[in-house]
């Protein structure tokens, strides 16, 4: 008889920790891997969409306003990103949703479409991943004190393994000249990763984000690339663009595709290998573009 109460005793605890779980949504998959690095086994995390589609065109599902209604918070990208939740959000009644934006301590760079408009790839550059963890970190400790040091401790860690993959690639790039390495990429994603290594992108080729360019838009970027000797061409990982091809073959330009990070199945570990890729594409390229 002490044994069965002792289990039943037992059962009940578990669920009632299973219970008292946070349950995180993310809109995107780095969110994934920072909530899911942060909060450990403390937290649930739950993707708002299944894995599979793309966010910029996605329309909410029954079973998704479903998934939104479980959530104690949700982790949102807010500045364009994610925007078929955030039309959501606008007309639904959700008192006690609590929705952290990963990028409200990050200084944003411009999309070049307005005053108020903002490049949303935050989350491709390390060191604003760093501080979009720590902002998690921060906002999941308010709403759970009793595992907020648990959090923070988790957030630091994370971002001691980011920051050490950066500087040991930091350190290749800076044995290289780069005075003379100019940089075109297919739309202006990747410019907050360049920018931390102090490179800028001397020629955008979408006109928008998503957008091809026209017959008209193409020659003159082929012209421009000429011109200004621009060696290296950045586009997206397993996103096919058919104008590329066309200024590969006009140009001998160097393509070299980083993750976006926005593909696949969710996983924790997504971030660091991702961005392990994208470090090693960022110094292949800028080596050949060196060599002579």
């Amino acid at each position: 008889m002490k044994r069965v109460l002792l289990g039943a005793l037992s059962l009940f605890l578990c669920m009632t920790a299973q219970a008292d779980k946070l349950v995180v949504g993310i809109t995107l998959h780095p969110y994934y891997s920072y909530v899911s690095q942060v909060a450990g086994e403390r937290a649930e995390v739950l993707p708002v969409i299944e894995s599979g589609f793309n966010p910029h065109s996605y329309e909410m599902q029954p079973s998704d306003l479903r998934r939104l209604s479980r959530m104690d918070a949700l982790v949102v990208n807010g500045i364009g990103h994610d925007e078929f939740v955030m039309h959501a959000l606008e007309n639904l009644e959700l008192p006690n949703l609590t929705v952290i934006y990963a990028n409200q301590d990050l200084p944003l760079l411009s999309s070049g479409r307005g005053s108020n408009s903002y490049n949303p790839h935050t989350f491709v550059s390390i060191d604003a991943a760093i501080r979009q963890v720590y902002t998690i970190a921060r906002e999941l400790g308010q709403l759970d004190p009793d595992n907020a040091s648990y959090y923070q401790a988790n957030a630091l860690r994370y971002a001691r393994e980011l920051r050490a993959m950066k500087n040991r690639y930091l350190g290749r790039i800076l044995e290289l000249d780069l005075s003379g390495v100019r940089i075109a990429s297919t739309h202006n994603a990747y410019g907050y990763l360049l920018q931390e290594f102090g490179i800028g992108i001397d020629t955008v080729i979408e006109p928008a984000h998503g957008v091809e360019p026209n017959a008209t838009q193409l020659q003159d970027t082929i012209e421009r690339i000429r011109a200004a000797n621009i060696r290296v061409l950045f586009t997206e990982l397993d996103m096919e663009n058919r104008y590329v091809s066309v200024i590969e073959d006009a140009t001998g330009i160097g393509i070299y595709h980083f993750s976006h990070m926005t593909h696949g199945e969710y996983d924790a570990d997504l971030v660091m290998r991702e961005m392990e890729h994208n470090l090693a594409t960022l110094v292949k390229a800028l080596t050949t573009a060196v060599s002579p």
